[in-house]
């Protein structure tokens, strides 16, 4: 089975290519969903509480920006969830060391490595998508917010 090759970078979002001024003059998306913004919620009572924890100190920002819509609900459970996981995994490695010894005598690598390494790429996508580090956030528009270097912004 052949799999086709990446299709390059995600596309800005209409409304961030409005307020830019649409510099690639290409044709824009008038029919992209504009699905419902988040105004408050609390942590779900399933999760952990370090991740509600993490919940509090997150969502609020991202209701401040005005950037938080009902379609990225799962997103910021799954960031706040793998960020839970790459805390146990990495106390688990501070109490047995990075090496550990089997039962059969043998040493090998704590296996918690493996699962902080992969909740940490975990997180840095889920971060991404809401635009948690210093490179996507630079791609983000928060709502309610001008862009002040556009001359003809007031014309859209």
């Amino acid at each position: 089975m052949a799999i086709a090759p990446g299709r390059g970078r995600k596309p800005k979002p209409t409304a961030q290519k409005k307020l830019a001024g649409n510099p690639g003059k290409r044709e824009l998306n008038h029919a992209e969903p504009d699905f419902t913004k988040v105004t408050n919620i609390d942590p779900p009572e399933w999760m952990e509480c370090r991740a509600q924890d993490m919940w509090r100190h997150l969502v609020p920002e991202l209701l401040k920006e005005k950037v938080l819509c009902v379609t990225d609900l799962h997103n910021v459970e799954a960031f706040c969830v793998s960020y839970d996981k790459w805390r146990m995994a990495e106390e688990a490695v501070q109490e047995h060391g990075i090496l550990i010894t089997t039962e059969s005598g043998a040493v090998i690598k704590n296996p918690a490595l493996t699962a902080a390494n992969e909740a940490l790429r975990q997180i840095a996508s889920f971060g991404a998508q809401l635009g948690l580090d210093p490179s996507s956030r630079s791609r983000i528009i928060g709502g309610g917010k001008k862009n002040k270097d556009n001359p003809f912004e007031g014309l859209l």
